[in-house]
């Protein structure tokens, strides 16, 4: 008794032997010879993986850097104003 996938493969045989496939042509299709795609979208997906890491940390430092304080801790605030400017003669 052959298991359902071996039955699977066979019919697709038959069919790529009806529509005039050689058993090679058949064979890169079934089981992905031409790997140079496959290598390509791997690239691109690693390629865009570390962008998003790279871009994911830039963001995230700026948003840190926004969200400092002014003024380092145990400092004095400055109590200049602009009015201070505009009494001035």
């Amino acid at each position: 008794m052959k298991p359902k996938i071996f039955k699977d493969i066979i019919q697709l045989y038959k069919i790529g032997k009806g529509l005039g496939l050689t058993r090679k042509e058949i064979n890169s299709v079934l089981f992905l010879e031409k790997r140079n795609n496959l290598m390509l979208s791997v690239m691109l997906i690693i390629m865009l993986a570390i962008f998003m890491v790279l871009f994911w940390n830039v963001a995230l430092s700026l948003y840190i850097k926004s969200t400092e304080s002014l003024y380092p801790s145990g400092t004095l605030y400055s109590s200049i104003s602009l009015k201070d400017f505009k009494d001035r003669k």
